[in-house]
């Protein structure tokens, strides 16, 4: 391996190069080991600014909080009393709730034990069809299951209790029946025995995948990948610990974005979580505005969708825009590449707003690395790049079949899957890096302090009747971005067939801005020829990137994406493949040889 440079301009990487032309990108060295676990970074927190308030959260009749110290000191008693009724290393808890303080507590107590904590989705427990949990259940063993509320997850609720695993909850109609979060919080305080703290290497979570091709795998992640990780972030944002943080957030605990990286940078920096009930969905963002008008953020994590919704409601909505802007000192965005008409408009609105200079990050990294293994320099105006490794951090580029995949290596990579050594063993290469599947190139080969470009998902893509290859990324953002306002997310589909074909879930906001109609429902606007119009020559502007890129027919969808099936995550993310798995009928509708009238075709203009 011979080194060939190194970019001091963004502290990050060394570049190299191996005979068979494999390239690695290095991150900085780690400047601080920071804590061993996230108890040490609540307690630090607690001696730090006791008072302050740590979670905010919305309920009837108006607001509840916590402070560091009531939340050091309850999870402290929480920790005693699980520990009490069994639960162990091999008796993890699980969690059957939405985010809530409650929730927090049941998780920092569990961690502080040396319990794993292990929070479900939440659709998993009100669908009807029990298996998918089933499976994660039977898999995890848990000595107890959590849930704030044994009305909402109703139905997985009361299955876990069917399987004989004592059940705990925030709120009941059956005091006495089960055990409330107060009787445990009791046990604990009659016991106050001192506890043993974590190793880095003991197990925090188990994060369980979503499984769309399978049984969901449950990811191991230690105290240690969550601690370096966040001291990894500080060391490129050191701006975190300058002003106490203040976030509002909706992005659920079962994934890693919300429950690791947002979760614990909050912890980590002493800041303060407005938990939001809000979604980046019709009807429910009005929450999320409502929230950030009452608590200005001064940092914005967020994926893609939400970005879009947020950035159309500041542009009818001056007093949101103006308080959002506020105290705001960068916007951090993951999950998903970030089509540029959104980043435009987000930084023509903060230009308006008096905040010109601030950054937009973009991040990167899977539940596997716990979350964050690159970030963008500060100078990035790439919307599609995945950014330069973290310290610590290392990304391995492999040339393969003309693309190049991206390896991953560092302290906030997984040791693997629970109870799962075939998984484990699957998902790393000779030399120990994750296989993440993820493609990508160098920015700039000179530079590996510009980042690595996105280049598709290596298992989303396929190929076309021609032999060409169809980058399913790259189709899809490059179509949001020039179909804007009218497209809300799209799958893109044409594997074995002679041209690329969308799916478009479309913005009832952006048509009805398109069709003028404000009021006009979506079956209306989806038949409506100024949509359609808008549609077929934004999309055929497409056409110059070559067949790869040329869409050559398309479908504006009725029915929304199904949690329940698969085909949305909690966070908003599309799944591809199961869209195009439970819509086949659709798809083949789409590509048919004497299709409805509903298709449009833009590569014909």
């Amino acid at each position: 391996m011979q080194k060939l440079l190194k970019a001091d301009r963004w502290e990050v990487a060394v570049l190299s190069l191996s005979e068979s032309g494999t390239t690695i990108i290095e991150g900085p060295v780690v400047k601080s080991l920071g804590f061993r676990n996230v108890g040490e970074m609540l307690a630090s927190a607690a001696a730090h600014a006791p008072l302050r308030l740590f979670l905010e959260q919305r309920v009837p009749g108006g607001w509840i909080s916590l402070s560091y110290r009531d939340a050091d000191r309850q999870s402290d008693l929480i920790a005693n009393a699980l520990i009490a009724r069994g639960l162990g290393p091999e008796k993890p808890l699980a969690i059957l709730s939405q985010n809530s303080i409650a929730h927090a507590l049941m998780s920092l107590g569990a961690m502080k034990a040396g319990i794993p904590v292990a929070p479900i989705s939440v659709a998993y427990s009100q669908s009807e069809d029990m298996r998918r949990l089933q499976a994660i259940l039977s898999l995890l063993t848990p000595g107890a299951v959590f849930a704030q509320d044994e009305n909402v997850c109703a139905n997985g609720f009361q299955f876990a209790q069917s399987l004989g695993i004592p059940a705990i909850v925030a709120e009941t109609e059956r005091p006495g029946q089960v055990t409330s979060l107060d009787d445990l919080v009791d046990e604990g305080r009659a016991l106050r025995a001192p506890l043993v703290s974590p190793s880095q290497e003991t197990v925090a979570k188990v994060l369980f995948t979503s499984g769309s091709t399978g049984a969901p795998k449950g990811v191991i992640v230690t105290h240690g990948m969550m601690c370096s990780n966040q001291e990894a972030i500080l060391q490129n944002w050191p701006f975190l610990a300058e002003e106490p943080l203040c976030v509002v957030d909706w992005l659920p605990w079962n994934h890693v974005f919300g429950g690791n990286l947002v979760f614990n940078a909050v912890v980590r920096n002493a800041g303060t979580l407005v938990i939001d009930y809000g979604r980046p969905l019709h009807g429910h963002f009005q929450q999320t505005i409502d929230n950030i008008k009452r608590s200005p953020p001064t940092m914005h994590l967020s994926v893609p969708g939400s970005l879009t919704e947020l950035i159309r409601a500041m542009r009818t909505d001056e007093d949101l825009a103006v308080r959002f802007f506020s105290r705001l000192r960068a916007i951090f965005s993951a999950g998903a590449a970030l089509p540029e008409a959104t980043w435009d408009q987000l930084r023509e609105l903060a230009g308006k707003h008096g905040r010109a200079n601030f950054e937009i990050y973009i991040g990167w990294g899977s539940t596997e690395t716990s979350p964050v293994v690159s970030i963008t320099p500060p100078d990035n105006r790439h919307c599609n790049n995945l950014g330069a490794p973290v310290a610590g951090a290392a990304i391995k580029l492999v040339a393969a079949d003309g693309r190049t995949e991206l390896r991953l290596r560092g302290p906030m990579v997984t040791p693997g899957y629970w109870r799962n050594p075939q998984a484990t063993a699957d998902a790393f290469d000779e030399d120990g890096y994750y296989r993440i599947g993820d493609a990508g190139r160098l920015v700039d080969p000179l530079d590996a302090g510009k980042g690595v470009l996105f280049d598709g998902r290596v298992a989303e893509n396929f190929k076309l009747t021609t032999g060409t290859w169809v980058q399913v990324g790259k189709v899809r953002v490059s179509a949001i971005s020039a179909a804007a306002p009218a497209i809300q997310d799209a799958v893109v589909a044409g594997q074995d067939r002679d041209e690329v074909g969308l799916l478009i879930f479309p913005s009832l906001a952006g048509c009805r801005e398109i069709a003028g109609q404000p009021d006009a429902t979506l079956d209306t606007l989806i038949a409506d020829p100024s949509v359609r119009r808008h549609l077929v020559e934004s999309l055929s502007e497409m056409s110059s990137g070559g067949s790869s890129m040329r869409i050559g027919r398309a479908m504006l969808m009725r029915e929304p994406p199904s949690m329940g099936d698969g085909e949305i995550t909690d966070k908003g993310y599309l799944n591809q493949r199961a869209v195009l798995n439970r819509r086949k009928a659709l798809v083949d509708k789409l590509f048919s040889e004497l299709p409805p009238a509903e298709i449009i075709f833009p590569s014909a203009t």
